[in-house]
């Protein structure tokens, strides 16, 4: 399995950003989560979104609720962060982040089995 994530850049306090992460080799008959992490210089990794495709239920931090919309296209394995409204205190390399089984999965992604490589959100005041 294989984590692909795109997006990400430079935008001013107030604008929006789209992230992407494309999964593939997940068994067609697998459930699986994903979910973005972010971690900012000097803290620690948290995860911010998640969304399970078993329900499409989703989990979000409390930061970011509101602002930041995680969604997928099942037939892709895509996930997508519409992030919306950035501030300053987003400003952190995100990633995003799978797990899969045979049975069905929930919200937040505790263990990821894989990682997509950073991609940097820079967000200016």
């Amino acid at each position: 399995v294989q984590l692909q994530a795109s997006g990400g850049g430079f935008v001013q306090a107030g604008g929006s950003l789209r992230l992407s992460c494309e999964a593939s080799g997940i068994a067609s008959n697998s459930y699986y989560r994903m979910g973005w992490y972010r971690q900012a210089l000097g803290k620690r990794r948290e995860e911010i979104a998640c969304i399970s495709s078993s329900d499409d239920s989703t989990k979000y931090l409390e930061s970011v609720k509101g602002r930041f919309t995680i969604s997928r296209d099942s037939a892709s394995k895509t996930i997508y962060l519409q992030m919306d409204n950035l501030e300053p205190d987003d400003t952190a390399i995100y990633y995003c982040a799978a797990d899969w089984t045979y049975y069905e999965l929930k919200c937040p992604v505790v263990n990821p089995r894989m990682w997509g490589q950073g991609i940097r959100v820079t967000v200016s005041s």
